[in-house]
């Protein structure tokens, strides 16, 4: 991959982080404890309980996500970036561009 390619990625997960943040930032709002004695109905509050454990998973994939994110932008550098880790084939541009994250192939990932 040449210094073109790895600018562009970069500022590709740069801006990906970015999105990543404000995401995080509002489901942190969203996964707040509900009151008990907040005045909602039985089933209301189930729905709430509900909706808080749906945005409890998407909060944990996100920082997740944010994480790998971060790695990969401290990594861009590196000569290894853009290459898979258990073949040493370059990743595919497309792959890298939808998951700039990715540190395997799509063949490698899939097995």
């Amino acid at each position: 991959m040449d210094k073109t390619e790895k600018e562009f990625f970069k500022n590709e997960i740069i801006q990906k982080v970015g999105e990543l943040k404000l995401k995080v930032a509002e489901l942190v709002d969203l996964t707040q404890p509900i009151e008990p004695d907040c005045a909602i109905g039985r089933i209301s509050r189930m729905d709430a309980i509900n909706n808080k454990s749906v945005n409890d998973a998407a909060l944990r994939k996100n920082k997740s996500q944010l994480k790998a994110l971060e790695k990969a932008l401290l990594d861009i550098n590196k000569p290894e970036f853009g290459k898979c880790i258990i073949c040493k084939r370059d990743i595919p541009k497309g792959r890298l561009l939808i998951m700039p994250e990715s540190k395997k192939c799509v063949i490698c990932a899939s097995r």
